[in-house]
């Protein structure tokens, strides 16, 4: 039993360092995404409903990811992503 218990405490005690990695991934996704279609502009690419563009979600989503805040960084990345891939079609 005391295995047991000392197996979930180290388990989510890695849990947020390893959700922290997802960030950096994520950031290096859309860069890599924006340098390899350079007819897509970070810029212009907006997302309406939150009326902010590529560029701002990716700096938003690094501020958050050094803030501590992984779980808002990552979905704010992933919209990033998804507005990207929407473009490119």
């Amino acid at each position: 039993m005391k295995i047991q218990a000392w197996l979930l405490v180290m388990a989510l005690a890695v849990a947020p360092v390893a959700w922290a990695g997802n960030c950096p991934a994520l950031m290096t996704e859309i860069d890599e995404f924006l340098s390899s279609n350079p007819d897509l502009d970070e810029e212009t690419i907006v997302d309406e409903e939150l009326n902010k563009s590529v560029k701002q979600l990716r700096e938003e989503g690094e501020k958050l990811h050094n803030e501590g805040k992984h779980d808002e960084s990552v979905e704010t990345l992933e919209k990033a992503i998804e507005l990207l891939q929407k473009e490119a079609g």
